[in-house]
């Protein structure tokens, strides 16, 4: 580090106690007098170490320690922003009549390609057309459904506002953006990204368009090569440096949105970047809705859970230093959410399809002139093909201070476990469960969303009724909640959000064969309440 950087963070490292950081004021302190530009240039780059944002007028404060509120609403649409700027990169690549003619034909061409290659388990390989394409498609939904995630830790002041987050398979940056404006003005964000594909180009230049408190680095190269102890290399020896090698330093959030089903070893890379968590960090992976991709996250949630882990120091060859190395284990996996445990030491083994339905996003103008730019003589053309505003996806928290979003132990004589369902059939029975879906028997494709799923009615046949899977951390098969008669003392099931818990009071538990899953019948004798 250059004498003169080195007495612009002395002086701010004192100031920030005292008063609000001026870079005019600070040249003045400095040998030189370097330029109040060159000050603030320098506090710029060395911000995410100090701790510091920069406001509005051009005065650098300490970030607050307050933790993120939750959203106070639903993810409406894409903003302007960001349309604009993939427009304007579309235009650059292609003209300004990208949704037309040759290069239109292209981009809608390689949207197909991509869609039936995931449908059919096939690797996609992202030229700069495939990121394009893939940005188009589905930055929106992204960006929404990492918001939504996020709300599980916000409400329980887990999120805080000083944040260094490293997101694996970064993709287009969907994830980023919306963890970018999840965050309010005054937070400071150190966000590393992981993406070695043509992809990389789209994410750094839709990060051009976040705040000036977001400090962004992207890596291109793979999750499997990736090096966090990189990140702590060349250290200039001020005692800022960051480590997420450390047992005491580390990621607060590591991000793996829609890429772990895109690795050969996606269990073995979740466990490598567990290990750059904070103490008091989240790892958060996102799926899919669909069943391959979604079974495969509660696949992996479950291979790591109960795994210790330990950082890269405490790799030892030396056994009379096993003692100390033992005190700085970062600790065991465990399950945040939105998955539940709520018997001890039982873990579920059913298939484990649970996804979240928000609402539809505003059609984003780049998706729209895509879709209405395609020729009249496209044969494979339907409208609204191009056309992707659903917010469904799959995820899963892990941390490593033994937290979760649900602290319940429950007691046999009490209640039911799945465990133990088949003791239970044709009897009425009281359970509690966390709700795991939206209702899958709704318009759509929602009774495809169980696999055919428990039809929503009572293993009798009969018209379909609201349908939601349930799930108490026990279970080695599917169960669902069939509400076949809604009455006041029941409507709390049908309002509940996604991972709330409830109690059943007089639930009817019956066998489906065709499913090879339980129904439990919600009628006019059961009660049900959701539990804070």
């Amino acid at each position: 580090m250059s004498d003169q950087r080195e007495a612009i963070r002395s002086n701010a490292k004192y100031l920030r106690n005292v008063r609000p950081i001026d870079p005019e004021e600070i040249c003045e302190y400095v040998a030189g007098n370097p330029h109040p530009a060159v000050v603030r240039q320098h506090l710029r780059e060395d911000a995410a170490a100090l701790g510091l944002i920069e406001r509005d007028d051009g005065t650098f404060v300490p970030v607050s320690d307050e933790p993120v509120r939750p959203l106070q609403g639903p993810v409406e649409r894409l903003p302007a922003d960001y349309e604009r700027r993939l427009e304007d990169l579309l235009a650059d690549r292609y003209g300004p009549n990208w949704d037309e003619g040759a290069s239109g034909d292209l981009l809608r061409s390689t949207i197909r390609r991509f869609k039936a290659a995931y449908l059919e388990g096939r690797p996609v390989e992202y030229d700069d057309d495939v990121a394009a394409g893939y940005a188009i498609y589905h930055l929106p939904g992204y960006y929404a459904a990492v918001q939504y995630a996020l709300d599980d830790l916000a409400d329980r002041g887990l999120l805080g506002r000083n944040l260094r987050v490293l997101d694996i398979g970064a993709g287009v940056g969907g994830p980023a953006l919306g963890l970018c404006d999840y965050l309010p003005d005054d937070a400071l964000l150190e966000y590393h990204a992981v993406e070695p594909s043509a992809a990389a180009d789209v994410l750094e230049d839709l990060l051009g368009a976040t705040g000036r408190n977001v400090h962004a680095t992207v890596h291109r190269t793979t999750a499997e090569a990736f090096d966090p102890s990189d990140l702590g290399a060349g250290g200039d020896g001020a005692g800022d440096e960051f480590d997420p090698t450390a047992p005491d330093d580390g990621f607060d959030l590591v991000l793996a949105c829609n890429v772990l089903s895109e690795l050969d070893e996606p269990a073995a890379v979740a466990r490598s970047v567990l290990e750059t968590l904070a103490p008091e960090g989240t790892f958060l992976a996102m799926a899919p809705a669909d069943k391959h991709t979604s079974v495969d996250l509660r696949d992996i949630e479950c291979d790591l859970e109960g795994q210790r882990l330990w950082s890269q120091e405490e790799v030892i060859s030396d056994p009379e230093s096993l003692g100390e190395a033992a005190a700085r284990r970062r600790g065991a996996v465990t399950v945040y959410g939105p998955a539940v445990r709520l018997w001890p030491g039982e873990t579920p083994s059913d298939r484990g399809w649970s996804f979240d339905v928000r609402p539809d996003l505003a059609v984003p103008g780049f998706q729209r002139r895509l879709d209405e730019a395609a020729p009249a003589d496209d044969d494979e053309h339907a409208p609204g093909e191009f056309v992707n505003v659903d917010v469904q996806f799959s995820y899963s928290m892990l941390r490593l201070d033994g937290r979760r979003r649900i602290e319940m132990s429950l007691e046999t004589s009490e209640w039911a476990t799945m465990a133990e369902m088949d003791r239970h059939v044709t009897n009425r029975i009281d359970l509690v469960a966390a709700k795991l879906s939206r209702s899958l028997s709704g318009e759509g494709d929602g009774s495809d969303a169980t696999g055919g799923g428990g039809r929503g009615d009572s293993g009798g046949g009969g018209r379909a009724n609201p349908l939601f899977k349930i799930s108490d951390g026990s279970e080695a098969v599917d169960h669902y909640a069939v509400v076949t008669n809604e009455t006041a003392l029941n409507r709390p099931l049908l309002e509940a959000d996604y991972g709330d818990i409830c109690s059943f009071e007089g639930a009817l538990a019956l066998w489906n064969d065709d499913e090879e899953a339980y129904n439990l019948v919600i009628d006019e004798e059961t009660i049900v309440d959701r539990i804070a």
